[in-house]
C-alpha cells in the first residue's frame, strides 16, 4: 500500500488556481471558496479510498 499524500495546503491551491486563472480573490469569497475546497477534499478522499479489487475492471462504454 502507497503512503498517504500529503494534504495540499488548501490556501495555496486557491491562489494558485485564481493565478491560472487571471482571478482576482475578493477577500469577501476567501472563507467560502476554502470551505467549497475543503467538501471536495473530502469527497475525493471518499473516491480515492475506496477498495477495490485487482480483478476490478473499468466500466464498458455504451454508444447509441
Amino acid at each position: 500500500m502507497s503512503p498517504s499524500p500529503v494534504a495540499p495546503d488548501l490556501d495555496a491551491v486557491m491562489e494558485a488556481c485564481a493565478g491560472l486563472l487571471g482571478l482576482t480573490n475578493d477577500p469577501a469569497w476567501r472563507e467560502p471558496v476554502l470551505a467549497n475546497l475543503r467538501v471536495l477534499q473530502a469527497a475525493a478522499a471518499l473516491v480515492e479510498d475506496f477498495p477495490l479489487p485487482d480483478e476490478a475492471e473499468a466500466a464498458p462504454v455504451f454508444e447509441a
